[in-house]
């Protein structure tokens, strides 16, 4: 008993990136400028899909509800980062509240990985059943497989969260982090955690490779039904349609797998702070533009807003 109100007490602070006030105050720019541009991009993309009645099909509804997640995903970090930036790691954060930002962290972020698994699954049938795509990937469907990405990710983060926080917390509560990262937060219990660690790396496992597997299927037989078409034209446009969803794939998962499926022994806090910065900052600012930069309907719908104005 008195161990769980020793940790019910406890607040919690991020070690600052720097000991230079200077220092902290660059990268709090630094930050906040990707915070916006983040903001700015992902909401440009869910606006124009919504207001652009030929963006109304089921590959602009998922890249907008996947920009939808990116928003609060990285709203779910940035604010408390940008406090502690500027507080030279002073910013306190409750049991509570710890607890709170990781739940949705990992429910956005499992959820993201599953909506990029729905997204190739979706490229497949466009490509693959070109026929029968409408009839195949009809409305109720994407909103079933939009619902059950998030599900997944509720179900997937709410017992990993309650399992950590189980964990008693004594003297040492500076997390070598920016956010309550689970490998970072687990580095502070007074107590085994083996049990939890095995946990995080079988539960990230399944997020990260049963939805990659899934996406390597599907663009195996998307490349074999590309190499079919006979005209260059026909395969440029088929493989255009597809090379956007690469690229966010390859950002997304090579980061996280390398922070989540990364042996417990060789994980280094610093390393894990840096890859961080790159999907919970970065790769939010370039899912809109490698889309906008790669889809010419997107590109016009974008052209036709700004004429407006």
């Amino acid at each position: 008993m008195e161990g769980i109100n020793k940790t019910a007490k406890i607040q919690f602070f991020f070690r600052p990136f720097s000991a230079d006030p200077e220092i902290q105050v660059g990268i709090f720019v630094a930050f906040l400028v990707m915070y916006l541009t983040s903001l700015s991009g992902n909401t440009t993309v869910a606006v124009l899909v919504q207001t652009n009645h030929s963006l109304h099909v089921p590959m602009y509804f998922f890249l907008a509800n996947l920009a939808v997640l990116e928003i609060f995903y990285t709203s779910a970090i940035a604010p408390l980062a940008l406090a502690n930036l500027l507080s030279m790691g002073k910013t306190p954060v409750s049991i509570p509240g710890c607890g709170t930002q990781m739940f949705f962290f990992v429910f956005l972020g499992g959820a993201d990985c599953v909506l990029l698994a729905v997204m190739a699954y979706d490229r497949f049938v466009a490509i693959c059943y070109p026929l029968r795509y409408t009839r195949i990937m009809s409305w109720p469907l994407c909103v079933e497989l939009m619902v059950g990405s998030l599900a997944l990710g509720f179900l997937l983060s709410l017992p990993l969260t309650i399992l950590i926080f189980h964990l008693p917390f004594c003297n040492n509560n500076e997390i070598y982090h920016f956010y309550c990262d689970m490998p970072a937060v687990m580095r502070l219990a007074c107590a085994d955690t083996h049990v939890h660690e095995t946990a995080l790396y079988l539960i990230s496992f399944v997020v990260l490779s049963i939805p990659l597997s899934l996406i390597s299927i599907s663009y195996v037989f998307i490349v074999a039904a590309i190499l079919r078409i006979r005209s260059a034209e026909g395969r440029h446009r088929a493989f255009s349609t597809c090379s956007s969803h690469i690229l966010v794939v390859l950002l997304q998962y090579g980061c996280t797998s390398f922070i989540y499926l990364s042996p417990s022994s060789s994980y280094s806090p610093e390393m894990g702070r840096v890859v961080s910065v790159v999907y919970t900052f970065i790769t939010p600012i370039l899912n809109p533009l490698i889309y906008s930069i790669r889809n010419k309907e997107l590109k016009d719908a974008l052209r036709r807003a700004l004429r407006k104005f």
